[in-house]
């Protein structure tokens, strides 16, 4: 059974830390940014090495505390947030935050846990390279919760997820152990991978403290265009094209659904929209292309061709930085303008690139046969993760759909599900989705992961309720 952190166990942390790793418990600490989950207390402990975080770990595991990891506080499902059980521990990685060493012929940074993406980028960028993780919370994301939910973002269909970018780990195990696991290596077959396990596993196997990182060369030149596509059809199949003429060098196909661009029209009219009025489908293409190669012709002959082809009606093409940030800008703040309007029902989910179409179409006729609501569609189409999210139709309000949540969730995850997909693509499973991933995860896997957490983690001490529900004894439910 977990217990409590109580006055003693403060006592024993603060004779083995600085002072300096214990500071005030900031309302930031204790909610996620959505709202849904609160901790009432905790005790907050920020150490500032490995071995701190080591000495946490042990003094927890030997009392059966409960360790919570804190990053940097923008996870979207509770994973951060302990808000059932004993009183735990807030293990905050925000003050290992060096970049350890840059190796620009490698190709390779290491950087501490607490490090936020946005640094990382800039010490890639001074050594000539880029790392290039990019999501709309780069300025306070960190290192170590970005590895440990697998984070995707814009970049997923040219370098990958989160597990791609990273080659090594520095961790805490469940036990207090250090895993000295910072090999700069492309291969290193000695068994079993702890690295991949450790990401995505939601700082449930053990806290990551470090991390050797991949970097990339960056492109000689950028571009890119906003296009109007008449369907999700003709989205996927301008994809096609675009990789056809420029191979990798597409780094990122943003779909927008027109309700997100009349959103952000409601809620942010300061936000200029490169099209107006906002057409039903447009997509946001990102190129970056090799030393001698045009990005803006390059985008103006797949447009020719698209557009010959039925495949786009309109679009615009940056003719320069500065407009090509500002069509970011649009795809960026839509979460933002989501967040102003407020959800009755937001689903992070992922299905084969050529299910696209069909599981748009079924699930608006299904949720439409339950009653009259908005749904705004957009995401990462060129590695199939959509952000399916409803809202109330105007004039009416959040509560009059309480009773349809369960329903509106269910209608959209079976559909997932029956199309080979995920309930859960980028953004984890946290506490938000622990019942799904019961529900529609395969029962050998299930299996395998709980064994795994009763074999490292045979306390429950670690992120007790993240991913996997605890019993009633505090362990991991074998159920």
């Amino acid at each position: 059974m977990l217990h409590p952190v109580t006055d003693s166990i403060e006592a024993e942390l603060r004779a083995r830390l600085t002072h300096a790793a214990f500071r005030p418990l900031e309302p930031r600490y204790l909610e996620e940014p959505r709202g849904r989950w609160r901790t009432e207390d905790a005790l907050l402990v920020a150490p500032a090495t490995a071995d701190e975080v080591a000495d946490v770990v042990r003094v927890a595991g030997a009392a059966r505390v409960p360790v919570v990891p804190y990053g940097g506080g923008t996870g979207l499902v509770g994973g951060q947030i302990a808000s059932a059980g004993p009183r735990p521990i807030l293990l905050s990685l925000e003050r290992m935050t060096a970049i350890r060493s840059v190796h620009p012929d490698e190709a390779v940074l290491v950087a501490e846990a607490g490090a936020i993406l946005a640094d990382v980028q800039s010490a890639a960028a001074a050594a000539g390279l880029t790392f290039p993780l990019s999501l709309a919370s780069g300025g306070s994301a960190r290192i170590g919760g970005l590895l440990a939910t697998n984070a995707g973002g814009v970049g997923v269909l040219r370098y990958g997820n989160a597990r791609d970018l990273c080659l090594g780990i520095e961790a805490v195990l469940p036990d207090g152990s250090v895993h000295h696991g910072l090999k700069r290596l492309r291969k290193d077959n000695t068994g079993y991978d702890l690295k991949n396990l450790l990401i995505g596993a939601e700082g449930t196997l053990g806290v990551i403290t470090a991390a050797v990182l991949r970097l990339h060369p960056r492109p000689a030149a950028e571009g890119a265009a906003l296009v109007v596509v008449p369907s999700p059809e003709a989205a996927l199949k301008l994809l096609a094209l675009a990789r056809g003429r420029m191979a990798e060098g597409v780094s990122a196909f943003e779909l927008m659904g027109g309700q997100g661009l009349r959103f952000l029209e409601e809620t942010m009219p300061e936000v200029r929209r490169p099209v107006d009025p906002a057409p039903d489908w447009c997509v946001l293409i990102d190129v970056g292309l090799a030393q001698g190669l045009d990005p803006a012709a390059a985008l103006e002959d797949l447009f020719a061709e698209a557009f010959e082809a039925g495949l786009a009606t309109d679009g615009v093409i940056a003719q320069s930085e500065a407009q090509r940030a500002a069509f970011w800008h649009v795809r960026e703040t839509i979460p933002e303008a989501n967040r102003r309007i407020g959800s009755v029902s937001s689903h992070d989910i992922s299905v084969p690139l050529s299910a696209i179409p069909a599981f748009i179409a079924r699930a608006d006729a299904a949720l439409a046969e339950l009653g009259d609501m908005r749904i705004n569609c957009f995401g990462h189409v060129g590695d199939g993760n959509l952000h399916y999210n409803v809202f109330p139709a105007p004039g009416r309000g959040h509560d009059d759909y309480e009773p349809l949540r369960p329903a509106i969730k269910a209608a959209v995850h079976d559909l997932v599900h029956e199309m080979g997909g995920s309930v859960s693509a980028e953004h984890g499973v946290g506490r938000l989705k622990v019942a799904e991933l019961e529900r529609y995860g395969d029962p050998a896997k299930l299996a395998a992961m709980r064994a795994i957490k009763a074999a490292l983690d045979p306390g429950g001490i670690m992120n007790p309720g993240a991913v996997l529900r605890v019993a009633a004894g505090g362990a991991p439910d074998p159920a």
